[in-house]
């Protein structure tokens, strides 16, 4: 594994690198990039509508995965995924209060507001004596989860008008992104970088916390670092692109199995690989699914592919 992760990185870091220059060329509108300069039309779907939405989708696609391998760490579960305490349900419900309240205005805002402070909801209620116990978190998070579906389900039912434009919302997807949103999406990186930093310390703790503790790591402080720094990203994927699914979940354990446990190598492998697989499945979308909302492709392709590492794994 130590000698193959170099090898990986760098295919999977030229792949996303070529695949970004064929999604900007690929479209309903074949556009050859070398019309770019000489065709104003050209210039203006590729600057201005292409261009934003294929580095919203690698971002955003690096910040499920990331978050998800954090979770899985925190949890020692990979089953866990971002949207596992309650931050899903949190941005979720924010933006429909925009949609029916306020007609959508500051939907990002209200979409991020609801995800971080699901995340804090979560924290504040597990917290026992300084220390986060993770089977509280975890249950916590669900009921949590659970209470805010039923008041967004509330929110759905008395929409009226609006509720097409939810239910399209709810479903994820980057038709409305413009360089606004680019803007706040590369916030994502910086979360990203954060949490590598602690990689070592995550594999400490993936041996025990009392194991962790004697070998000089904080194991309540990266909890907490885990816990908001993933709910941070998991909130600017979703006030930008709505809830997409299972890219947090599938891929850090894809590349668990190809590069190993060691989140030194698991979270840029991870990076990679969500931006990757989300790109493409934007690509589709926009090409060939007529706008179809890209959770749709992610939940399609993801669910079965899970089904099938997990069974695969049960074999071992």
């Amino acid at each position: 594994m130590r000698y193959r992760a170099p090898a990986i990185l760098i295919l999977l870091f030229a792949a996303l690198c070529l695949s970004m220059l064929i999604a900007v060329a690929t479209g309903p509108i074949r556009i050859p990039l070398s019309s770019v300069l000489l065709d104003e039309t050209a210039h203006q779907i590729i600057f201005d509508i292409r261009l934003p939405r294929v580095i919203a989708a690698v971002l955003v696609g690096a910040a499920l995965a990331t978050a998800g391998t954090a979770m899985q760490a925190l949890f020692k579960n990979p089953m866990a995924d971002p949207y596992i305490i309650g931050t899903s349900a949190g941005g979720s419900l924010g933006a429909v209060a925009s949609i029916v309240f306020l007609a959508g205005a500051g939907l990002p805002v209200f979409a991020f507001t609801g995800a971080v402070g699901a995340t804090f909801v979560v924290y504040t209620i597990a917290r026992r004596g300084g220390k986060i116990p993770v089977e509280t978190l975890l249950l916590t998070g669900v009921a949590l989860s659970m209470f805010l579906s039923a008041m967004l389900s509330f929110l759905m039912y008395t929409a009226g008008k609006s509720l097409h434009q939810i239910v399209f919302w709810l479903m994820g997807g980057f038709w409305t992104v413009s360089w606004d949103q680019v803007w706040v999406a590369l916030l994502i990186p910086a979360g990203c970088v954060l949490i590598y930093l602690f990689a070592r310390d995550i594999n400490i703790i993936s041996l025990g916390d009392d194991e962790a503790v004697h070998l000089g790591v904080n194991v309540e402080q990266l909890k907490i670092l885990l816990l908001f720094a993933s709910a941070v990203l998991a909130g600017i994927a979703v006030s930008i692109a709505g809830a997409i699914g299972f890219i947090g979940l599938i891929t850090p354990h894809l590349m668990r199995t190809i590069v190993g446990p060691d989140h030194r190598v698991l979270f840029p492998a991870a990076i990679l690989a969500g931006a990757l697989i989300l790109l493409w499945s934007d690509t589709f979308t926009r090409t060939f699914g007529n706008e179809m909302p890209v959770g749709i492709i992610t939940a399609f392709l993801g669910a079965p592919f899970f089904m099938y590492l997990l069974r695969r794994r049960s074999a071992v």
